[in-house]
């Protein structure tokens, strides 16, 4: 006789009957995913496509807020225009910033929208300055120089960050079958346009809709201990121990940044979680322990 448990037909029934209890305590709220990076690759779209559209025929509603730095700088190389980085973010003037605008709001968005209606769902692709979805103000920076220890003010040029943002569109989103796919470009109080790191973007959004997660899709498994272990999940005063003791560190710490700032602004918990692993953002939500760091109150 056939042993019945190694059926695959009944091993998949029984995931989705442990996910019932997770769709049912997310079923009506609202989750904010960060998309972009390494993580993003034309081949793992179809996969990230299919399960935003998962997250919508169960009940809960999705907002895609994407990045786009790989894809921006290839295309700058390609036009042969330099760029530089400081603090992580890319220093962006006049001629950079319409790339930034074309690549984001152009290509990247575009592919996102169409993998996402192929796979069944209703996506509408849009940046922060429709229907002024997000107000943008210039993002000021200081550095101190270590020899004469004075505090140098930074030039980021059109390097922007959330002013406020439009909560009347997340709201028309929410009441239908639309899935908004938001690409992070600002306005300025004068029409300029700003390049918004994605993630800030996304904590921002996540925060203005009420959601209860914000999911940052990366290209790493979340938040290591000195030891290369995961961390499941940390406070935001365990956030600013393990800065301060040396775990956190380099490029992880403005990503720990973006979910602290959402989790103070109402965010019910951010994650830091490898984009890269199918099904990441239906682990996360529909198992007992997601395959990232949770970062709450």
């Amino acid at each position: 006789m056939t042993n019945t448990t190694e059926d695959p037909w009944l091993q998949k029934a029984g995931i989705l009957a442990e996910a019932l209890p997770f769709m049912r305590e997310h079923n009506g709220e609202t989750v904010c995913v960060k998309y972009g990076g390494h993580a993003m690759d034309n081949q793992g779209m179809d996969g990230f496509a299919r399960d935003i559209v998962l997250l919508k025929q169960v009940g809960i509603n999705p907002i895609v807020v994407h990045g786009g730095g790989p894809q921006i700088g290839a295309m700058l190389e390609r036009l042969k225009i330099k760029s530089e980085f400081i603090d992580g973010l890319r220093v962006t003037d006049a001629a950079t910033v319409e790339i930034v605008e074309m690549v984001l709001c152009g290509s990247i968005n575009k592919q996102i929208v169409s993998a996402i209606n192929k796979a069944g769902g209703f996506a509408m692709g849009m940046s922060g300055k429709d229907g002024n979805l997000i107000k943008a103000r210039k993002l000021r920076r200081s550095k101190k120089d270590p020899g004469s220890n004075i505090e140098k003010i930074l030039d980021l040029g059109f390097v922007g960050e959330p002013d406020a943002i439009n909560p009347h569109i997340l709201d028309t989103f929410e009441k239908s079958d639309i899935i908004p796919v938001i690409a992070p470009i600002g306005v300025g109080p004068n029409g300029e346009t700003y390049n918004i790191n994605a993630g800030t973007a996304a904590g921002a959004v996540a925060a203005a809709a009420g959601a209860a997660r914000l999911l940052m899709l990366t290209d790493v498994a979340g938040v290591l201990d000195k030891q290369k272990n995961l961390i499941d999940s940390l406070t935001l005063n365990e956030v600013r121990e393990r800065i301060e003791d040396g775990t956190i560190t380099d490029g992880m710490i403005p990503k720990v940044e973006c979910c602290v700032d959402a989790v103070r602004q109402g965010v019910k918990g951010a994650v830091i979680l490898d984009g890269r692993v199918p099904h990441a953002c239906l682990l996360e939500l529909f198992t007992e322990a997601g395959p990232g760091t949770l970062v709450k109150r």
